[in-house]
């Protein structure tokens, strides 16, 4: 189905109402914090109302194949990309689908899982924003941008733990799949609604243990929230807002949520920020919880942020 098909179908209205859920992409490499960001997501809208999807799923081969045939699960002819983007077309319409899953942990293939769209249905993997088409059946589009190292951090941190990796083959992998990650991952930052980086905050000495700031930039593709009038002086210390120039030179607002606030002056944020977006609706728990346990207030404003921009889609449909 031709993308603009795709889109055509999805702005008519719907009956029954809620028959067509809202489609959020997180895109980025393997270990940019996809998956994190998912499960807060997943645990604030209730696993009753939202679908959780990884379409890293769609591998062509198993890893001892891709290893005999040298390819890397970041090269296109190495997943069933038009597989994946016919389910996100259903998926999208309100049709479920019959997904293959990946065994991370052995790299082989498991049975497959049949899989309803609830009211909102999120998207995470390597390679949704690849392709038009894919892109036409998101309502918002996000890509995890994570400067390289601390990627390269998290993702032996759970390959190591998880997947049955030494820390040497995390490595070794890494440096193979760098080209391919250039080629194919990276640039589908550019078609993202919102670029979501976790990073040390610039030109600051913060002591080790200092949580990762988190760097927000909000393109006009969609309408984001005001965040002017949230903007106020007594949460200034945890979060502001600028205009900066985009990777081509274009002017993007970039909000900024210190890692360095105080806990006093991050919950003052969180709140303020909370009761300017939902209208009056309590905040779930769990907003910002991280692998380890501990939590994170930059990711769980990043998350009420894409919380207002889920129900918002709700509200306008």
């Amino acid at each position: 189905m031709p993308d603009k098909l795709v889109r055509m179908l999805r702005s008519r209205p719907v009956e029954p109402a809620g028959a067509r859920p809202v489609m959020l992409a997180l895109g980025g490499d393997s270990g940019s914090g996809k998956t994190t960001l998912a499960e807060g997501l997943v645990a604030a809208i209730g696993p009753q109302r939202c679908t959780s999807v990884c379409v890293d799923d769609y591998h062509r081969y198993d890893r001892a194949e891709r290893r005999a045939l040298a390819l890397t699960a970041l090269r296109p002819e190495a997943n069933y990309l038009d597989i994946m983007e016919q389910h996100l077309q259903m998926l999208a319409t309100g049709q479920p689908i019959l997904k293959p899953v990946y065994d991370h942990g052995t790299g082989t293939f498991a049975r497959p899982v049949y899989v309803q769209p609830r009211e909102f249905v999120i998207v995470e993997g390597l390679f949704p924003l690849y392709s038009k088409l894919s892109r036409a059946c998101f309502d918002i589009t996000v890509f995890l941008d994570p400067p390289e190292e601390i990627r390269h951090r998290w993702k032996i941190v759970r390959d190591t733990t998880s997947r049955g990796y030494t820390e040497a083959e995390v490595r070794e992998e890494l440096a193979r799949r760098e080209p391919d990650s250039a080629a194919y991952i990276r640039p589908q930052r550019r078609y993202a609604d919102i670029v979501v980086r976790f990073a040390p905050a610039a030109g600051r000495a913060d002591p080790p243990g200092t949580p990762l700031s988190a760097e927000l930039l909000l393109r006009p593709t969609v309408q984001h929230p005001p965040l002017t009038g949230i903007l106020l002086d007594d949460v200034r210390a945890a979060m502001n807002l600028n205009i900066i120039r985009d990777d081509d030179g274009t002017p993007v607002d970039c909000l900024r949520v210190h890692g360095h606030a105080t806990a006093g002056e991050a919950q003052l944020l969180q709140k303020a920020l909370w009761d300017g977006l939902a209208g009056g609706r309590t905040m779930p728990h769990g907003l910002g919880r991280l692998g380890d346990g501990t939590s994170s207030a930059p990711l769980a404003i990043a998350q009420e942020l894409l919380l207002f921009h889920l129900t918002q889609e709700v509200y306008q449909r």
